[in-house]
């Protein structure tokens, strides 16, 4: 099968897709589609997946989420193992440029605790306002949440990632945005909720970002 089976638009759509994927190693967002060709619902966007997927250019993975066909699928440069770090650089009054190998700036020097972490990626922009947009990820780790972290909760089979506060009168998920209202979750339920981790970074094109502090009080 060749590209010639495919009508203009779907090519053009299809061509989107393996170049985002080439550039930065994962799959745009419905909603980062959308934006490119201009498609007022994710209906549209499905429709095309579906197409790419009956003629062969698109295939359904175990987990059944849409993979290029292995026939399509163009290797992309793995990242580097890190930042090289090539010598020493004053701070303070002028001083001789000293270059040596020192290393590497890696995800471990980053996050000490990296076997302890993992990535969700951000659907909505209701942490806007913490720097956290749609199509991010999320670096969580498995900690517990003090009063007033971030962290990302699964409540009664739906998740959300949000500040959390507890008090008297339960538990409280704070979003960074305020066209969205908290979410109270009384004492009677409160079993039902499960914290899947706490916010300890993001990840998105441009690098990554370490927590700083609160959102809001």
């Amino acid at each position: 099968m060749d590209n010639n089976q495919l009508t203009r638009k779907q090519k053009q759509f299809f061509d989107y897709i393996v170049s985002y994927k080439q550039e930065y190693g994962i799959w745009p967002t419905y909603r980062e589609i959308a934006d490119e060709f201009g498609f007022k619902s994710p209906n549209s966007v499905t429709q095309n997946l579906q197409a790419l997927l009956r003629k062969g250019y698109l295939m359904k993975s175990d987990e059944d989420e849409y993979d290029l066909a292995p026939e399509h699928d163009t290797p992309f440069d793995a990242p580097a193992a890190g930042i090289p770090v090539r010598g020493l650089i004053a701070a303070g009054s002028l001083q001789e440029a000293v270059e040596a190998n020192l290393g590497a700036i890696t995800l471990e020097y980053l996050f000490p605790n990296l076997d302890r972490i993992y990535a969700l990626r951000v659907s909505g922009s209701s942490m806007k306002d913490a720097n956290i947009n749609d199509g991010d990820f999320v670096l969580l780790m498995d900690d517990d949440i003090k009063n007033g972290d971030i962290g990302a909760v699964l409540y009664n089979g739906e998740t959300s990632l949000k500040q959390i506060f507890y008090d008297k009168n339960g538990l409280q998920l704070k979003p960074a945005n305020k066209e969205y209202k908290d979410i109270t979750i009384e004492p009677d339920v409160f079993e039902e909720v499960r914290v899947l981790g706490k916010y300890v970074g993001h990840v998105n094109r441009s690098g990554i970002f370490k927590h700083g502090g609160k959102v809001r009080n």
